[in-house]
């Protein structure tokens, strides 16, 4: 909180993305303006400051300087090759008590390499894990890793099982989520060596409600509240779900248009396929959550626009006021060290 009671603004990223800094800072100016939150653009002040008076928010939104930023292209590497970059500063910020969260539409590899170099990790996380939101219903699922740490080991998953169940339990105010693993099948011998070990690991894990494994079918069916598995099968996971919707639409838009029969009909089912569509929209999840670092981060999808960058902003402050790092302090705490090997 800053002096009056006032929140602590979430630390905008504005130089990443592959529509930076223009939907960034739309996104910001929606954000302050239509969700309440306050933000402070990250980024190069002429240039933001010209986004800015575009939009008439001149003065409305604070500017930090950063000439350097991270294309979408560079790895992980480019954190140690651009110190002073607008994430860096933007974690700056967030380690320093000058902002609540951190925001970024860029690299993936390297918000993650940057959050890890400025925040560092909380005590007793060996590394973080990227959860994302299913739209599942009655309530969501919680997928991680999905992109942080590739080559995970057994130790981690479980690891990244209290991560997950710290995020349902705060985001999603949920009791006791359920736990599944990703694997090949639902008997607890399928899958590879890590899915098996981590199975034995998770089924005697304090504090987890492990549910047992679940396979790709079962990912949008609600089945678990919190599906864990390693960075690289996560991110192929969800790739293919975006994939699979993005088909799937085109498909139906494609149907619909054949006759005048099917296009009375979508006309008629408008509003259930609108809200279909915005319910499995990437963007309307608010954005992906870097877990297990000393400072609430969320990377929104590379390409978002305004609408993706101010829910992304709203969940980023929800998260950091309602302690999603505490939470997880509490519960690796409270974890054997066993579970915590590297």
């Amino acid at each position: 909180m800053q002096p009056g009671g006032r929140p602590l603004p979430v630390a905008l990223d504005a130089m990443g993305g592959d529509n930076a800094p223009g939907e960034i800072v739309a996104g910001a100016v929606q954000a302050v303006r239509e969700r309440g939150v306050p933000v402070v653009l990250v980024g190069q002040p002429r240039v933001l400051q010209q986004a800015l008076d575009e939009f008439g928010a001149t003065g409305e939104i604070p500017i930090v300087r950063a000439e350097e930023a991270l294309a979408m292209d560079e790895g992980a590497l480019a954190s140690l090759r651009r110190p002073r970059s607008s994430i860096a500063i933007a974690c700056h910020l967030v380690r320093r008590g000058d902002a609540s969260a951190v925001v970024s539409a860029g690299s993936t590899a390297g918000v993650v390499a940057t959050g890890r170099l400025r925040l560092r990790g909380q005590q007793g996380v060996v590394r973080p894990a990227i959860a994302v939101t299913l739209p599942t219903r009655p309530r969501p699922t919680v997928l991680l890793d999905a992109g942080a740490t590739a080559d995970a080991k057994p130790e981690m998953l479980v690891q990244f099982a209290h991560l997950g169940v710290a995020y349902a339990q705060v985001g999603f105010d949920m009791a006791t989520p359920r736990v599944g693993l990703l694997t090949i099948g639902s008997e607890a011998e399928k899958g590879n060596k890590l899915a098996k070990r981590a199975h034995e690991l998770l089924a005697a894990a304090p504090g987890i409600d492990f549910t047992g494994n679940i396979e790709g079918h079962d990912l949008l069916t609600g089945r678990v509240d919190v599906v864990v598995t390693d960075g690289f099968t996560g991110n192929v996971a969800l790739k293919t779900l975006e994939g699979s919707v993005r088909y799937a639409f085109s498909e139906l838009r494609g149907t619909i248009e054949e006759s005048r029969v099917a296009k009375l009909g979508g006309l008629l089912q408008r509003a259930r396929l609108r809200e279909l569509r915005d319910r499995l929209d990437p963007e309307a999840q608010g954005g992906a959550v870097l877990l297990g670092l000393n400072g609430t981060v969320v990377i929104a999808h590379g390409s978002s626009r305004a609408r993706g960058i101010a829910g992304a902003c709203e969940l980023a402050a929800r998260l950091a006021g309602q302690g999603i790092v505490p939470r997880i302090g509490e519960r690796v705490g409270s974890t054997p060290r066993s579970h915590r090997r590297r």
